[in-house]
């Protein structure tokens, strides 16, 4: 029986979904091959084959042949060059475009400065050579491999004809004008892929592993479900898993977008890219790194990007015909009319060769609207980058808009907003007090409440404070001015408290508020309360929104109930979906496109990516945004 091997590798090159429908087409016939599938967005191509009738250089060769690369696992995730020109000198594809550019532009000076026409001639039609070969290259390669014509061929052909009617300048132009267009998607298509591969790098690449009594440091994409990986403070987690030993904060907003770190102890399960406070932990790994949390999230992005193609059908099946159909018509125009009723054949072939000519699609790519250009230019020069006419007009469509809460609908960071004293003190004085003692604490809470002092112009100097110690997860006691001080969650300060103190608690989680409370000498001062503040502009926007014509507004979050709640309460969403990972986003999307039809999606986080992948309209938050978020989204 014949052995078949699986492997998936990455394709560099490849910049229209046409392009991967026809890699698919070559290598699915070669002997040997019994499936082959290219994945756009992902720019790999999965391929089942008999390894004692081909080999992967066999097919490399193949891929290849067609115009594109097949790189060694891992080189997808290079990131190109920074900076314009230094992305077209990387890419031979690219020089020659901008050579052909370069060359248009020369000719177009000959002829203003009345040179002799055979000199623009000249330079023109080596500009079609140099920008046109790449094309021909491309399209033959394809015919050989796959028997079917494309929008290559065409475009040759339309060059071809426009150089024997003599329209040297106007064969240049067409093929540099849609190799300039090639160029341009195949970088925005580089940029979107680097940027989701590279959010591997949020896990570490290698792990702590414990052993009996000793310690390993190995590669993270050994460590196997099972085994103990040791956290150390301020490391990031290498695997998913499940806390065995040691207490800390950890910092889920990477995956969660939780906005405060989340107390974790034993028993509590933790994800692989969080950052960890400042406690040790041991975690026992419950998936290998590849199925880690991160990594699913990578494989949503692109399976979800995938799923645009729905939308494209009936372009995509127009493209498929369009070419065949056009040089068939061609082909008739210039023989029908001299065999069957006498034509001039010069004359009829001249006509053929027009047709191809304003047939070449290159010409719709170049008539885009005005309105679509202008509107895209104005936005820009707005902040506002949006990656097509497209997605312009399916954001007019929008019937429903979902909100990612943290650093979307909220300023992105814990502020103090309550101050409750209970022993006489002035609340100024009760938060100068807290501050004295979080001067030396690390955790984002007491940040916060550091912060607030300056904000109010407050003394940041004027306690003595000694003994310092942190207790993880729980808060941090000192001696200030010779009287013990504890500060942080209940369980640290007492656990037993008055009934209208139990009464502010749940005050303050029902508002969306953490508490953080304050004893002196044994005796409960104060509690101050901390939430995400919403941004001041979010509730006007939310209401011109739903003016424009959105009939649902929905927040998606990570964050407890309890908090967004009160954010949406102050923002004006309709509807909240809280406590969720970023494979359930992907699933509120849906649910909201089954009802609603389009969908935008408008987050910051790496977590958002595949619900913005996924929706009608991915919509990121420009500046604040991650790179992951900018690059998976259709507007930012």
């Amino acid at each position: 029986a014949t052995t078949f091997t699986h492997e998936v590798w990455p394709i560099e090159g490849m910049d229209c979904a046409d392009c991967a429908r026809n890699i698919e087409r070559g290598v699915v016939r070669m002997t040997g091959v019994a499936n082959a599938a290219v994945n756009f967005a992902g720019a790999r191509l999965a391929v089942e084959y008999a390894a004692a009738e081909t080999s992967r250089d066999a097919i490399a060769r193949t891929v290849s042949s067609m115009g594109y690369r097949l790189a060694e696992e891992g080189a997808a995730a290079t990131a190109p060059p920074e900076g314009l020109l230094r992305r077209v000198l990387a890419d031979r594809q690219d020089r020659l475009v901008l050579l052909g550019t370069v060359l248009v532009v020369a000719g177009l000076a000959l002829s203003l400065v009345g040179a002799p026409e055979q000199a623009s001639i000249a330079v023109w039609a080596v500009a079609a050579a140099v920008a046109g070969w790449p094309v021909a290259r491309k399209g033959v390669a394809t015919v050989r491999a796959t028997h079917r014509l494309d929008i290559n061929i065409l475009m040759t052909i339309a060059v071809i004809g426009a150089a024997v009617l003599g329209q040297w300048l106007e064969a240049a132009t067409v093929v540099v004008l849609f190799s300039l267009g090639e160029a341009l998607e195949r970088a925005t298509m580089d940029r979107a892929r680097h940027s989701i591969r590279s959010l591997m790098a949020l896990a570490p690449a290698e792990a702590i592993v414990r052993h009996g009594d000793h310690e390993h440091r190995v590669p993270a994409s050994e460590v196997s479900p099972g085994d103990i990986v040791i956290v150390r403070p301020g490391e990031r987690l290498p695997v998913d898993g499940v806390v065995v030993a040691g207490a800390s904060a950890i910092n889920q907003a990477p995956v969660t977008g939780e906005s405060i770190p989340v107390d974790v102890a034993s028993g509590t399960s933790v994800f692989a890219g969080t950052i960890n406070g400042q406690g040790v932990l041991d975690v026992r790994a419950t998936r290998k790194s590849g199925d880690s949390t991160i990594a699913r999230i990578i494989r949503m992005v692109e399976a979800a990007q995938a799923q645009r193609a729905p939308s494209q059908r009936f372009v995509d099946t127009f493209a498929m015909y369009y070419t065949p159909a056009v040089i068939a018509i061609a082909v008739a125009v210039a023989l029908l009319p001299p065999l069957l009723a006498g034509g001039d054949w010069a004359s009829w072939l001249y006509r053929a060769l027009v047709l191809l000519v304003i047939a070449c699609p290159c010409a719709l790519v170049i008539s885009t609207p005005v309105s679509i250009v202008a509107a895209i230019s104005a936005a820009a020069r707005g902040g506002v980058l949006i990656k097509g006419g497209a997605h312009l007009e399916a954001a007019g469509s929008l019937r429903a808009l979902a909100f990612d809460k943290t650093g979307t609908l909220t300023v992105g960071r814990p502020r103090v907003i309550t101050i409750e004293p209970f022993d006489g003190r002035a609340p100024d004085e009760l938060l100068a007090l807290a501050a004295a003692v979080e001067r030396y604490s690390e955790h984002p809470l007491g940040t916060a409440i550091v912060n607030a002092v300056h904000d109010r112009g407050l003394p940041a100097n004027g306690h003595i404070v000694t003994d310092v110690a942190a207790t993880t997860g729980r808060g941090i006691s000192a001696m200030v001015d010779g009287q013990p001080v504890r500060i942080g969650a209940r369980e640290l300060v007492s656990d037993d408290v008055a009934p209208e103190v139990e009464r502010q608690l749940a005050a303050l989680e029902e508002a969306g508020q953490t508490a953080v409370l304050v004893e002196v000498d044994g005796v409960l001062a104060g509690i101050l309360g901390l939430a995400d503040e919403v941004r001041p502009e979010a509730r006007d926007a939310i209401a011109a929104i739903e003016r424009a014509g959105i009939r649902e507004t929905v927040m998606l979050t990570g964050d407890r109930p309890a908090v967004a709640y009160a954010i949406a309460s102050q923002a004006g969403v309709d509807n909240v979906r809280a406590s969720l990972l970023p494979g359930d986003k992907v699933a509120a999307v849906e649910e909201l496109i089954e009802r609603h039809g389009r969908v935008g999606m408008v987050g910051d986080g790496v977590n958002d990516a595949p619900a913005l992948a996924r929706a009608t309209v991915g919509i990121a938050m420009g500046a604040a945004g991650t790179d992951t978020a900018l690059e998976t989204a259709d507007i930012a």
